[in-house]
């Protein structure tokens, strides 16, 4: 149906010299781990890279189990006091974090793109992202509200009170490591639970600038706690989850992985809050707005150079619009300009990693190999840079259909009917987001309330926010993050009843 075009690029995006020199406040950049409020180092390190470089930016203690278990009795111990504050003053400690990455944002952004790659301006916008979790979770604090049961006993009272559940393990990916720590660590606190923190090795730096912010504002020591680690995350991850210290684990990452820790944390029945593997659909209707479609979809896909969990896996498009919709993509997709984040021309950064590009590749290689036709893009460009890629005539055969790209290809099937549509779009063992464009509102609640994800996305693109419940269903999870419903993962519900 469609011929291929000319490759968008040839050569590797050069790298403007370093912004790491220039942050208004170098102590945010801290290399060791954070126990205590202390900043802790040990002779076994290891090193941070720069993904558009691969040249090291940084090396970090590489903590591992009994480091970890030192944390955790930490936590247990400030647990016994920070349980017992109010939710005013854990709400006045939160806003003060909160105004503080704001106050930080240019640095806090720096920092976050040298080690992830993404552009300078989607890291501030990550940067206040993030931040929102803390805002909200401070109004939060002060609104867990218990309950009064009317009781059958004349002598009897019936109630409920909301308690912090304890010690909280987080291990959290590299793809969002501001917001994915706050998420987490908003509820957590506001709760009155303390904290263990493994963040991605990929990208340490982040989370600990956000410990030097919460010791500064006046987080009490033991309260948040960091153990980085590259080479021990296996043992790190079990003593987080076999520890009986520890009373919830909270993850985002695969579902292969989250499964294991799943297991791993059954052995002492502990709360657990997974935010696993996703394979979104974006569905696009003949009566969509289609200006208005490629607009979310160029945001949806591409965000973060498509490494999102959130990200738009399998765009269908009906045959009446089909060819029409490739093409408005086409000519999009081809402004792109990949480079280096701190460069302000780039609008798409580097994949994390060589195992990012080589996945890529591989799912792009596949389509072609069984019939898929490269609108733009395609082209490994060097190092951990991928082009920006558009493919048609895609066929649920090709391993894009059923395995999550987490890289920047827009991947477009045909179909006819709304109930072949929905039908291929539940065709998954997932269930964390989907998307898609209609201007029939009948249509817009059928399709809304068919398909089996946690979150659907209807004529929008961008799904995610403080004040919204974020989570899966099936194998993407277990739990939601962010709303009203998101503090409830991290407190237990306790029945008193008060005879007389």
């Amino acid at each position: 149906m469609f011929r291929a075009v000319n490759k968008m690029y040839s050569t590797v995006p050069k790298r403007p010299l370093t912004s790491l020199s220039k942050l208004k406040d170098p102590s945010l950049f801290r290399h060791a781990a954070f126990i205590n409020n202390e900043w802790t180092t040990k002779k076994e390190t290891f090193s941070v890279t720069d993904p558009a470089t691969d040249k090291e930016i940084g090396q970090l203690p590489d903590l591992g189990a009994a480091e970890t278990k030192q944390s955790i009795q930490v936590a247990s111990d400030a647990f016994k006091k920070w349980s017992h504050t109010t939710g005013k003053q854990r709400h006045d400690l939160l806003m003060k974090w909160y105004h503080s990455m704001l106050e930080h944002q240019e640095d806090l952004a720096t920092i976050l793109t040298a080690e992830n790659g993404k552009t300078l301006a989607e890291a501030r916008t990550e940067v206040m992202y993030g931040a929102s979790f803390f805002e909200w979770f401070a109004e939060e604090a002060v609104r867990t509200y218990g309950s009064v049961i009317p009781s059958h006993m004349p002598n009897q009272r019936f109630l409920t009170i909301k308690q912090p559940v304890g010690v909280v393990g987080i291990i959290t990916p590299w793809n969002f490591p501001i917001a994915m720590i706050t998420r987490k660590v908003g509820a957590a606190l506001a709760a009155g639970c303390t904290v263990v923190i493994k963040p991605g090795a990929e990208t340490p730096y982040s989370a600990l600038a956000l410990c030097e912010l919460a010791q500064r504002v006046g987080i009490p020591a033991g309260v948040v706690n960091v153990v980085p680690t590259h080479k021990h995350v296996s043992e790190v991850g079990k003593e987080l989850c076999t520890n009986p210290i520890v009373k919830k684990i909270s993850f985002t990452g695969s579902t292969q992985v989250g499964k294991l820790l799943m297991t791993q944390a059954s052995s002492t029945v502990k709360k657990v809050s997974l935010e696993l593997g996703g394979n979104a659909s974006f569905i696009i209707f003949e009566d969509a707005d289609l200006n208005a479609a490629v607009d979310a979809i160029l945001a949806c896909k591409f965000r973060g150079t498509g490494q999102t969990c959130v990200s738009a896996n399998r765009i269908y498009v009906q045959k009446g619009v089909y060819a029409k919709f490739a093409e408005m993509m086409t000519e999009r997709v081809r402004e792109f300009k990949v480079g280096h984040g701190f460069d302000k021309d780039t609008t798409h950064g580097p994949l994390i990693n060589e195992k990012g590009v080589e996945k890529v590749s591989r799912h792009v290689q596949d389509a072609v190999s069984k019939g898929a036709k490269v609108l733009v893009g395609g082209e490994h460009l060097g190092g951990s840079f991928y082009s920006p890629t558009v493919l048609a005539d895609m066929k649920p055969t090709m391993a894009i259909h059923t395995e999550e790209t987490f890289g920047p290809v827009a991947a477009l099937f045909e179909f006819e009917s709304e109930e072949q549509v929905v039908s291929l779009a539940n065709d998954t063992p997932f269930g964390l987001a989907s998307y898609f464009f209609s201007r029939d509102v009948g249509r817009c609640w059928r399709v809304a309330e068919n398909l089996e994800t946690g979150m659907v996305g209807v004529n929008t693109g961008i799904i995610s926010s403080c004040y919204t419940p974020f989570g899966g269903v099936k194998e993407s999870g277990i739990g939601r993050e962010g709303s009203q419903f998101g503090i409830d993962d991290y407190m237990h519900i306790k029945y008193i009843n008060m005879g007389f």
